[in-house]
Protein backbone atom coordinates (compact mmCIF):
# COMPACT_ATOMS: atom_id res chain seq x y z
CA UNK A 1 0.00 0.00 0.00
CA UNK A 2 1.01 3.16 -1.10
CA UNK A 3 0.51 6.61 1.02
CA UNK A 4 1.50 10.22 -0.11
CA UNK A 5 1.15 13.20 1.44
CA UNK A 6 0.58 16.34 -0.54
CA UNK A 7 -1.87 19.75 -0.22
CA UNK A 8 -2.13 18.86 3.14
CA UNK A 9 -3.82 15.65 3.03
CA UNK A 10 -3.24 11.67 2.75
CA UNK A 11 -3.26 9.96 -0.33
CA UNK A 12 -3.21 6.28 -1.06
CA UNK A 13 -2.53 5.31 -4.52
CA UNK A 14 -2.39 2.17 -6.64
CA UNK A 15 0.10 3.84 -8.73
CA UNK A 16 3.65 5.16 -8.26
CA UNK A 17 3.27 9.28 -7.72
CA UNK A 18 7.04 9.50 -7.68
CA UNK A 19 7.04 13.35 -7.10
CA UNK A 20 4.77 13.27 -4.00
CA UNK A 21 6.91 12.28 -0.51
CA UNK A 22 5.73 8.60 0.70
CA UNK A 23 4.45 8.67 4.68
CA UNK A 24 3.57 5.84 6.89
CA UNK A 25 -0.13 7.41 7.61
CA UNK A 26 -2.30 4.60 8.54
CA UNK A 27 -6.13 6.27 7.15
CA UNK A 28 -5.94 8.41 4.13
CA UNK A 29 -8.38 11.25 3.07
CA UNK A 30 -8.41 10.06 -0.99
CA UNK A 31 -7.90 6.88 -2.54
CA UNK A 32 -6.85 6.64 -6.28
CA UNK A 33 -7.91 3.00 -7.52
CA UNK A 34 -7.01 1.23 -10.87
CA UNK A 35 -10.60 0.21 -11.84
CA UNK A 36 -13.51 -0.18 -13.90
CA UNK A 37 -14.62 3.18 -15.20
CA UNK A 38 -17.83 4.02 -17.86
CA UNK A 39 -17.11 4.75 -21.03
CA UNK A 40 -19.99 6.41 -21.88
CA UNK A 41 -19.81 8.62 -18.37
CA UNK A 42 -22.12 9.77 -15.33
CA UNK A 43 -25.26 8.23 -14.77
CA UNK A 44 -26.89 11.78 -14.44
CA UNK A 45 -24.75 14.52 -15.66
CA UNK A 46 -25.60 17.97 -14.78
CA UNK A 47 -22.75 19.60 -18.19
CA UNK A 48 -21.97 17.47 -21.01
CA UNK A 49 -18.70 18.04 -23.05
CA UNK A 50 -16.78 16.20 -26.05
CA UNK A 51 -14.74 14.21 -23.40
CA UNK A 52 -15.82 15.27 -19.71
CA UNK A 53 -19.06 15.45 -17.68
CA UNK A 54 -19.63 16.65 -14.50
CA UNK A 55 -22.12 16.77 -12.00
CA UNK A 56 -22.46 17.30 -8.12
CA UNK A 57 -19.40 15.36 -6.79
CA UNK A 58 -18.32 13.92 -10.04
CA UNK A 59 -16.24 14.36 -12.84
CA UNK A 60 -15.89 11.82 -15.44
CA UNK A 61 -13.74 12.85 -18.47
CA UNK A 62 -11.20 10.62 -21.27
CA UNK A 63 -8.26 11.49 -23.01
CA UNK A 64 -8.29 9.26 -25.75
CA UNK A 65 -4.94 7.09 -26.08
CA UNK A 66 -4.22 7.40 -22.18
CA UNK A 67 -7.30 6.59 -19.99
CA UNK A 68 -10.77 7.16 -18.13
CA UNK A 69 -10.98 8.79 -15.33
CA UNK A 70 -13.91 9.54 -12.58
CA UNK A 71 -13.37 11.36 -9.65
CA UNK A 72 -16.28 11.83 -7.10
CA UNK A 73 -17.05 12.28 -3.32
CA UNK A 74 -13.63 15.07 -3.00
CA UNK A 75 -12.04 11.60 -1.62
CA UNK A 76 -11.75 9.35 -4.85
CA UNK A 77 -10.24 8.87 -8.23
CA UNK A 78 -10.90 5.74 -10.46
CA UNK A 79 -8.45 5.44 -13.16
CA UNK A 80 -8.75 2.99 -16.42
CA UNK A 81 -6.13 2.82 -18.67
CA UNK A 82 -6.28 2.37 -22.14
CA UNK A 83 -4.48 -0.32 -23.87
CA UNK A 84 -0.42 0.38 -24.12
CA UNK A 85 -1.18 3.69 -22.54
CA UNK A 86 2.21 5.69 -20.50
CA UNK A 87 1.57 5.45 -16.81
CA UNK A 88 3.91 9.54 -17.16
CA UNK A 89 0.98 10.28 -18.79
CA UNK A 90 -1.64 9.00 -16.32
CA UNK A 91 0.31 10.45 -13.15
CA UNK A 92 -0.08 13.71 -15.25
CA UNK A 93 -3.51 13.98 -14.97
CA UNK A 94 -4.11 12.41 -11.89
CA UNK A 95 -2.15 15.36 -10.15
CA UNK A 96 -3.86 17.87 -12.21
CA UNK A 97 -7.02 17.44 -13.32
CA UNK A 98 -8.18 14.21 -11.06
CA UNK A 99 -6.57 16.32 -7.67
CA UNK A 100 -8.27 19.98 -9.03
CA UNK A 101 -11.53 18.14 -9.11
CA UNK A 102 -10.58 16.59 -5.83
CA UNK A 103 -10.08 20.03 -4.38
CA UNK A 104 -12.77 21.36 -6.17
CA UNK A 105 -15.33 18.64 -4.18
CA UNK A 106 -13.75 19.65 -0.73
CA UNK A 107 -14.29 23.42 -1.64
CA UNK A 108 -10.76 24.58 -1.95
CA UNK A 109 -9.80 27.31 -4.06
CA UNK A 110 -7.05 26.29 -6.55
CA UNK A 111 -5.31 28.77 -9.00
CA UNK A 112 -3.37 28.27 -11.70
CA UNK A 113 0.02 29.33 -9.80
CA UNK A 114 3.16 28.49 -8.25
CA UNK A 115 3.53 29.62 -4.53
CA UNK A 116 7.03 30.92 -3.46
CA UNK A 117 7.88 31.44 0.55
CA UNK A 118 8.33 34.91 1.12
CA UNK A 119 9.72 34.72 4.89
CA UNK A 120 6.65 33.43 7.25
CA UNK A 121 4.37 34.17 4.12
CA UNK A 122 3.89 33.19 0.56
CA UNK A 123 3.25 35.15 -2.92
CA UNK A 124 1.24 33.17 -5.59
CA UNK A 125 2.38 33.52 -9.30
CA UNK A 126 -1.46 33.10 -11.14
CA UNK A 127 -1.63 33.09 -15.12
CA UNK A 128 -2.18 31.65 -18.25
CA UNK A 129 0.04 28.50 -19.62
CA UNK A 130 2.58 30.07 -21.51
CA UNK A 131 2.65 33.11 -19.67
CA UNK A 132 5.65 32.37 -17.07
CA UNK A 133 4.40 31.30 -13.85
CA UNK A 134 7.02 28.28 -14.02
CA UNK A 135 10.29 30.35 -15.52
CA UNK A 136 9.75 32.90 -12.93
CA UNK A 137 9.39 30.52 -10.03
CA UNK A 138 12.28 29.15 -11.28
CA UNK A 139 14.29 32.36 -11.12
CA UNK A 140 12.59 33.04 -7.48
CA UNK A 141 14.44 29.34 -7.01
CA UNK A 142 17.76 30.18 -8.59
CA UNK A 143 18.13 33.26 -5.75
CA UNK A 144 17.77 30.93 -2.98
CA UNK A 145 14.01 31.21 -2.24
CA UNK A 146 12.20 28.00 -1.55
CA UNK A 147 9.09 26.80 -3.76
CA UNK A 148 5.49 25.78 -2.09
CA UNK A 149 3.73 24.52 -4.84
CA UNK A 150 3.98 23.95 -8.43
CA UNK A 151 1.33 24.98 -11.27
CA UNK A 152 -1.56 24.35 -8.08
CA UNK A 153 -1.90 26.74 -5.44
CA UNK A 154 -4.53 24.88 -2.99
CA UNK A 155 -6.52 27.13 -0.58
CA UNK A 156 -7.63 25.83 2.27
CA UNK A 157 -10.17 27.66 4.71
CA UNK A 158 -7.54 29.85 6.22
CA UNK A 159 -6.10 31.17 3.18
CA UNK A 160 -2.87 29.56 3.40
CA UNK A 161 -1.50 27.96 0.51
CA UNK A 162 -0.70 23.65 0.94
CA UNK A 163 2.55 21.95 -0.46
CA UNK A 164 2.53 20.13 -3.33
CA UNK A 165 5.34 18.16 -4.03
CA UNK A 166 9.09 18.67 -4.13
CA UNK A 167 9.40 19.97 -8.21
CA UNK A 168 9.26 22.22 -10.77
CA UNK A 169 7.76 21.91 -13.87
CA UNK A 170 10.26 23.39 -16.77
CA UNK A 171 10.33 23.82 -21.05
CA UNK A 172 13.47 23.45 -22.26
CA UNK A 173 13.90 26.89 -22.77
CA UNK A 174 13.05 27.73 -19.33
CA UNK A 175 16.36 24.85 -18.49
CA UNK A 176 18.17 26.90 -21.35
CA UNK A 177 17.63 29.90 -19.80
CA UNK A 178 19.21 28.59 -16.13
CA UNK A 179 22.07 26.43 -17.52
CA UNK A 180 19.90 23.36 -16.26
CA UNK A 181 20.97 20.05 -17.82
CA UNK A 182 17.62 18.24 -18.46
CA UNK A 183 19.69 15.09 -19.72
CA UNK A 184 18.89 13.23 -16.55
CA UNK A 185 15.26 14.92 -15.46
CA UNK A 186 12.37 12.85 -15.94
CA UNK A 187 9.77 14.08 -19.11
CA UNK A 188 6.23 15.03 -17.91
CA UNK A 189 5.26 13.25 -21.13
CA UNK A 190 6.87 10.97 -23.51
CA UNK A 191 7.74 13.40 -26.84
CA UNK A 192 7.28 16.81 -25.00
CA UNK A 193 10.02 19.15 -24.12
CA UNK A 194 9.03 19.73 -20.65
CA UNK A 195 10.60 18.25 -17.54
CA UNK A 196 10.50 17.57 -13.95
CA UNK A 197 13.09 19.43 -11.97
CA UNK A 198 13.42 17.66 -8.49
CA UNK A 199 13.97 20.30 -5.40
CA UNK A 200 15.67 19.54 -2.17
CA UNK A 201 14.63 20.30 1.09
CA UNK A 202 16.61 23.94 0.82
CA UNK A 203 14.13 24.29 -2.18
CA UNK A 204 11.14 23.02 -1.34
CA UNK A 205 8.92 24.42 1.47
CA UNK A 206 6.97 21.42 2.85
CA UNK A 207 4.83 23.52 5.66
CA UNK A 208 1.34 25.65 4.31
CA UNK A 209 1.92 29.42 4.64
CA UNK A 210 -0.85 32.22 4.44
CA UNK A 211 -0.66 34.33 1.14
CA UNK A 212 0.94 37.46 1.46
CA UNK A 213 0.13 39.10 -2.29
CA UNK A 214 -0.92 37.26 -5.61
CA UNK A 215 0.83 38.68 -8.78
CA UNK A 216 -1.78 37.88 -12.03
CA UNK A 217 1.18 37.64 -14.94
CA UNK A 218 0.10 38.90 -18.69
CA UNK A 219 2.13 39.99 -21.53
CA UNK A 220 1.86 42.64 -23.77
CA UNK A 221 3.08 44.18 -27.14
CA UNK A 222 4.98 46.99 -25.63
CA UNK A 223 8.32 46.67 -24.69
CA UNK A 224 8.37 47.87 -20.69
CA UNK A 225 7.30 45.92 -17.37
CA UNK A 226 4.21 47.56 -15.86
CA UNK A 227 3.35 46.58 -12.36
CA UNK A 228 -0.52 47.99 -10.99
CA UNK A 229 -2.47 47.32 -7.97
CA UNK A 230 -5.74 45.89 -8.81
CA UNK A 231 -8.19 47.07 -6.44
CA UNK A 232 -11.95 46.34 -5.07
CA UNK A 233 -14.56 44.61 -7.11
CA UNK A 234 -11.73 44.50 -10.12
CA UNK A 235 -9.95 41.63 -7.72
CA UNK A 236 -12.98 39.26 -8.41
CA UNK A 237 -12.33 38.62 -12.13
CA UNK A 238 -8.66 37.73 -12.34
CA UNK A 239 -9.16 35.34 -9.24
CA UNK A 240 -12.05 33.61 -11.34
CA UNK A 241 -9.84 33.80 -14.30
CA UNK A 242 -7.28 32.17 -12.80
CA UNK A 243 -9.40 29.17 -11.01
CA UNK A 244 -7.83 26.28 -12.08
CA UNK A 245 -10.59 24.22 -14.07
CA UNK A 246 -13.53 26.47 -13.31
CA UNK A 247 -15.19 25.34 -16.54
CA UNK A 248 -15.80 22.17 -13.81
CA UNK A 249 -17.82 24.44 -11.25
CA UNK A 250 -21.29 24.87 -12.72
CA UNK A 251 -21.39 20.57 -13.01
CA UNK A 252 -20.46 20.29 -9.63
CA UNK A 253 -22.79 22.77 -8.52
CA UNK A 254 -20.07 25.09 -6.64
CA UNK A 255 -20.17 28.60 -8.60
CA UNK A 256 -21.96 30.04 -5.45
CA UNK A 257 -19.60 28.68 -2.90
CA UNK A 258 -16.64 29.57 -5.56
CA UNK A 259 -18.08 33.13 -5.65
CA UNK A 260 -18.01 33.25 -1.79
CA UNK A 261 -14.38 32.15 -1.15
CA UNK A 262 -13.19 35.17 -4.18
CA UNK A 263 -14.82 37.55 -2.52
CA UNK A 264 -13.62 36.67 1.19
CA UNK A 265 -9.78 36.45 -0.66
CA UNK A 266 -10.48 39.42 -2.66
CA UNK A 267 -10.83 41.31 0.90
CA UNK A 268 -7.89 39.60 2.70
CA UNK A 269 -5.24 39.31 -0.02
CA UNK A 270 -3.51 42.38 -1.96
CA UNK A 271 -3.32 41.07 -5.86
CA UNK A 272 -0.98 43.44 -8.42
CA UNK A 273 -0.94 42.84 -12.04
CA UNK A 274 2.47 42.23 -13.98
CA UNK A 275 2.24 43.20 -17.40
CA UNK A 276 6.20 41.84 -19.30
CA UNK A 277 6.42 42.18 -23.72
CA UNK A 278 5.25 39.23 -25.37
CA UNK A 279 8.32 38.58 -27.49
CA UNK A 280 10.91 38.99 -24.66
CA UNK A 281 11.12 37.26 -21.03
CA UNK A 282 13.14 39.41 -19.30
CA UNK A 283 12.88 37.19 -16.27
CA UNK A 284 15.75 39.03 -14.10
CA UNK A 285 13.98 42.40 -14.69
CA UNK A 286 10.91 40.99 -13.21
CA UNK A 287 12.30 39.44 -10.48
CA UNK A 288 14.14 42.70 -9.63
CA UNK A 289 10.74 44.40 -9.79
CA UNK A 290 8.90 41.88 -8.09
CA UNK A 291 11.90 41.85 -5.14
CA UNK A 292 11.33 45.72 -4.83
CA UNK A 293 7.86 45.47 -4.47
CA UNK A 294 8.06 43.41 -1.64
CA UNK A 295 11.16 45.01 -0.16
CA UNK A 296 8.75 48.72 0.04
CA UNK A 297 5.97 46.76 1.98
CA UNK A 298 8.59 44.83 4.07
CA UNK A 299 7.36 41.40 2.76
CA UNK A 300 10.83 40.59 2.36
CA UNK A 301 12.16 38.37 5.66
Amino acid sequence: MRIYTAFGLYIESDIELPPLAMCYQAKADIVIRLAAVSYSGLLTPVVVKPFSQTAPNELWFHVPGIAWFYVFNGNTVHIMPEENADMQSIRLYVLGTCMGAIMHQRNRLILHGNAIRVGNECIVFAGNSGNGKSTLATAFYKRGYQILSDDLAVLDDSFKVQPTYPQIKIWQDTANKFDIDTQALTRIRYHVEKFALPLNTDGFCDTPLPVKRIYILKTHNKDTVDLETIRGMDKFMPLKAQTYRYGHLEGLGLKPQHLKICSELANKVELKRITRPKQKFCVDALVNIIEKDLEQEKCVA
